[in-house]
């Protein structure tokens, strides 16, 4: 029976994305999910997992990273320390071969997730190098001539902040989606799975706040979902009444506790400048 994505209780899924997860099921295709960094694309690999009862193996990206490390690794250092140590481990090559999160994930007996995490900070062949072994759901190890193959299909989700462009043979094996910056009706929605007591003047003074936050024009980075959901947590430990959030110009008053919202010293500055300008004139 194919198993469906249906949302779970801790992530607000929209419509358009719980169908491009099912979409990628169906297909059997990796899912290349793209957005703004802070918009819940982590996430979503996580709350699909636990939706669909699925086991999760995390593959974090890095800039060092290379395609390899995700099939497996040859420990040659390892092996050559330990035959000049007499172990007799040596004999046998396959002890020194390390497995990578989608072996691991080929050989679980149920249907996994794999979520592999900001493929776009890797070098630009990483993509490339994983494009027959994420189509075919095989793979061969040199090492001990064997080819290991998948026993169930995982669903593969790839997330990317969009820092360099992908390439076009491996786009066309995946299953597409851009998660769109949450409107103010689904912002309410998220705020309220994480802090459902809260109340509605609070709740509608700061999305305003940060709403206004993100419009101002030479930002060089919006807040995002993430950086909202930490502002109200402190609101709230600091128990700022909605009152204090309130203002007749957007840019009359720097936001309460804005370190949480505005992440750079040039962006801070430009929020000081545009107060000082509106109280000058």
């Amino acid at each position: 029976m194919t198993r469906r994505f249906t949302g779970t209780d801790t992530y607000v899924s929209t419509d358009d994305l719980t169908l491009a997860v099912n979409a990628a099921i169906t297909l059997g295709r990796p899912l290349l999910i793209k957005g703004e960094p802070g918009t819940g694309k982590t996430q979503l690999a996580e709350e699909v997992a636990r939706s669909i009862k699925a086991p999760l193996y995390r593959w974090h990206v890095k800039s060092t990273t290379k395609a390899q490390q995700g099939l497996y690794e040859y420990d040659a250092v390892s092996r050559l320390r330990d035959s000049q140590l007499g172990d007799n481990r040596v004999q046998d090559i396959s002890n020194y071969i390390v497995k990578g999160k989608l072996w691991e994930a080929f050989e679980d007996d149920q249907m996994s997730v794999v979520l592999i995490d900001e493929i776009d900070k890797a070098d630009i062949e990483f993509p490339n190098d994983l494009l027959l072994e994420i189509d075919k759901m095989e793979f061969y190890v040199y090492e001990t001539r064997q080819t290991i193959v998948a026993k169930n299909r995982p669903l593969v989700i790839i997330t990317s902040n969009n820092e360099k462009e992908l390439p076009d043979a491996f786009l066309r094996r995946c299953f597409f989606h851009y998660i769109r910056f949450p409107d103010t009706d689904t912002m309410k929605q998220i705020v309220n799975v994480h802090y459902p007591d809260l109340k509605k003047e609070l709740l509608d003074s700061a999305l305003k706040v940060f709403f206004d936050v993100r419009e101002v024009q030479g930002l060089k980075k919006k807040p995002s979902t993430s950086e909202l959901l930490d502002w109200i947590k402190l609101l709230l430990a600091e128990d700022i009444p909605a009152t204090a959030l309130q203002a007749e110009n957007k840019h009359s008053i720097i936001p309460k506790l804005h370190g949480a919202l505005l992440k750079n010293e040039q962006d801070v500055h430009l929020f000081e400048r545009l107060v000082f300008l509106n109280k000058r004139n």
